[in-house]
């Protein structure tokens, strides 16, 4: 069969960055997101910013993880695996789950009852996966499909698995090419991302260093990153028994990958901080209302963040500054209800609605 599009995805793209034999690659075409300007909210941030909005959104499964999630399925499709394994908050259990199918292998989802986004509960159980729900959070979920890896009866595809960095780091490539198609220096003075299981900022991290090692870019950006304020467990230095935030995606108590994320911000010279869920909503409908992108409530605390960080005065004019949206608003629909004001009804009469409408 001939492909109808050129673009084949991120390992066929980057295949010196992700080595494997072509006969395994599971792909959806995933990459190639945009890079989208954000006059508007640069505005109202002020400091002459040149800020930058990296949608991930637009992945296939709608977030970032479908970088990590092709190259782990590759992977493990090449190992001869029969079937993967992961522990969700949704992101990871909707993109297992699509990438499972398109390998033609089963996947199992562990998830935290009550806890999960429905759009994302949803894709997984679209994609025929089979969805357990623990009356526990996602730590816990994470430490019995650990356990099941462990004992060789699946392969595990949480960011814990290395496969997974590798293929996130992708996005940092494509932010180099699309600031150096800018006539800018190809690298962002700061690099802003949600911060959940922490593979995330661990892997772009991963991936700026590769491209300043190949002479790609003359610099490296600084990383930050932001917890939510109810799932700190970094900003507070001990674990969170019990996380809590209304941004789903990043309510993790003891991240996987803590260690890593804080060493990538302390080689690039930035921090992780927290925000709060009132800071999160505020800055997830300004994205949405200034800049007409709808992204998840957990995207938004890379804005929340930013937001923060101006108050305080850190940027100077001139800085480049890129956010990383992980997810598509549509993944969770319900907190977007709550915060929006609901229809307003009225009789099918012309007056009616010309005076609702204030015209």
């Amino acid at each position: 069969m001939s492909e109808l599009n050129p673009y084949q995805g991120i390992i066929v793209k980057y295949s010196r960055h992700l080595p494997i034999d072509s006969r395994f690659i599971v792909s959806l075409h995933e990459g190639n997101t945009p890079l989208l300007p954000a006059p508007r909210l640069a505005k109202v941030l002020g400091r002459g910013l040149q800020l930058y909005l990296k949608l991930e959104g637009l992945n296939p499964t709608g977030s970032f993880k479908d970088r990590g999630m092709t190259y782990a399925l590759s992977k493990a499709v090449e190992a001869r695996s029969k079937a993967i394994i992961c522990a969700s908050t949704g992101n990871t259990s909707a993109s297992a789950a699509a990438y499972a199918a398109r390998a033609g292998i089963k996947a199992y989802v562990i998830i935290p009852k009550g806890k999960i986004a429905l759009g994302k509960l949803t894709q997984a159980l679209m994609h025929g996966s089979k969805v357990v729900a623990i009356d526990g959070n996602f730590d816990e979920a994470l430490t019995i499909v650990r356990r099941i890896a462990e004992q060789g009866l699946a392969t595990l595809v949480n960011s814990i698995n290395p496969h997974r960095i590798e293929g996130q780091k992708t996005a940092s490539f494509e932010i180099c090419e699309s600031l150096l198609s800018e006539s800018l220096q190809g690298v962002p003075t700061y690099h802003s991302l949600p911060v959940g299981n922490a593979g995330n900022i661990t892997a772009h991290w991963k991936g700026y260093r590769e491209y300043y090692a190949s002479g790609v870019i003359k610099s490296l950006p600084k990383m930050i990153g932001f917890q939510a304020a109810g799932a700190a467990p970094i900003v507070l230095g001990k674990p969170v028994k019990n996380p809590e935030t209304v941004a789903s995606a990043i309510r993790i108590g003891n991240p996987a990958s803590w260690k890593q994320a804080v060493e990538a911000c302390k080689e690039s010279g930035g921090f992780i901080d927290k925000v709060t869920d009132r800071e999160i909503l505020k800055a997830y409908q300004m994205v949405a209302s200034l800049e007409g992108y709808f992204c998840e409530p957990a995207s938004a605390a890379s804005i929340a963040g930013i937001i923060k960080s101006a108050k305080k005065g850190l940027f100077k004019k001139g800085d480049v500054v890129v956010a990383t949206l992980t997810g598509h608003g549509l993944k969770d629909p319900d907190t977007a209800m709550k915060v929006c004001n609901p229809p307003v009804i009225v009789k099918p009469n012309f007056e009616k609605v010309l005076k609702v409408l204030q015209l």
